[in-house]
């Protein structure tokens, strides 16, 4: 099968799909030879308009897991704005080491949807956003070496395939259908409801700088008063880990009862899972 460009497609907030999905997209374009096309779709004002992916492009596509599923904010957008006929497509999920559960498969049914035909699949361990604790630098060196290898894999694969061969999805691990999202628990054991939690911010260190307001992936943050969280908050941690003062924090203590039990039972190094 011939391809004629990589395109990296991915919602990071803070970076960690982005380096999952370049790494993976980098290595099959030159193995390849061919260019690669980024296509992030983090921010509100890059998520306008129909992307249709000719058949001859090799899509890398990634997303967060966001409690076991695709993060349903951003869940229209892959819906609406991608679509081909016949291209392949590998979808990727980064998790913080605890699981990603069913989010590879919804967000591989997503693209076969859409037109797409999945030939591989990855459930990448990345650094949990909510705590350094949880799967610390990752992807670390050791990632990096097995994404480079599963392109390679991909490269060879896609090069045996004639067109016509992209017919079944991908098995990857999972519900079909897809279930319920996971259910955040405290340390308690019991649930924790943190969907109202948002960011604080600290008066005395916040200089204005507006960074946290460009990083926002929902546009929440109010561009006049910093710390005025307008909208909807993902819990992304965007504005946390990218403010240079560290002036963004939470104190809800639902969700900091969550973060506690996820240091609790899920310090053990996870493994990235691939698929082809």
């Amino acid at each position: 099968m011939k391809i004629s460009k990589i395109r990296a497609i991915y919602i990071s907030p803070t970076g960690n799909v982005k380096t999952v999905v370049r790494t993976i997209a980098e290595k099959t374009a030159k193995l390849l030879d061919v260019p690669v096309k980024e296509d992030d779709f983090t921010l509100p004002d890059s998520r306008s308009g129909i992307r249709k992916v000719p058949a001859d492009e090799l899509v890398i596509f990634g997303v967060p897991v966001y409690a076991g599923r695709v993060p349903n904010k951003f869940l229209p957008f892959i819906q609406q704005l991608y679509k081909s006929d016949g291209a392949p497509a590998v979808p990727v999920v980064c998790f913080g080491n605890r699981n990603f559960d069913n989010a590879l498969i919804e967000l591989r049914n997503e693209l076969e949807n859409n037109g797409f035909r999945t030939v591989a699949g990855a459930g990448a361990v990345t650094e949990h956003v909510f705590s350094d604790a949880l799967a610390p630098g990752r992807p670390d060196a050791k990632d990096i070496r097995l994404l480079e290898d599963f392109a390679s894999d991909i490269v060879g694969k896609i090069k045996n395939m004639e067109p016509s061969q992209l017919s079944a999805p991908i098995a990857v691990r999972g519900d079909d259908p897809v279930g319920p999202y996971y259910k955040p628990l405290g340390i308690d054991g019991k649930p924790a409801v943190f969907l109202k939690a948002k960011p604080k911010t600290k008066e005395t260190l916040c200089i204005k700088c507006g960074i946290c307001i460009k990083s926002c992936p929902m546009g929440s943050i109010s561009e006049q008063n910093p710390s005025n969280i307008s909208g909807i908050c993902i819990k992304c941690h965007a504005c946390v880990k990218k403010c240079p003062q560290k002036a963004k924090y939470f104190d809800d203590p639902a969700f900091i009862s969550h973060v506690k039990m996820l240091e609790a039972n899920y310090t053990k190094a996870s493994k990235t899972e691939l698929f082809l």
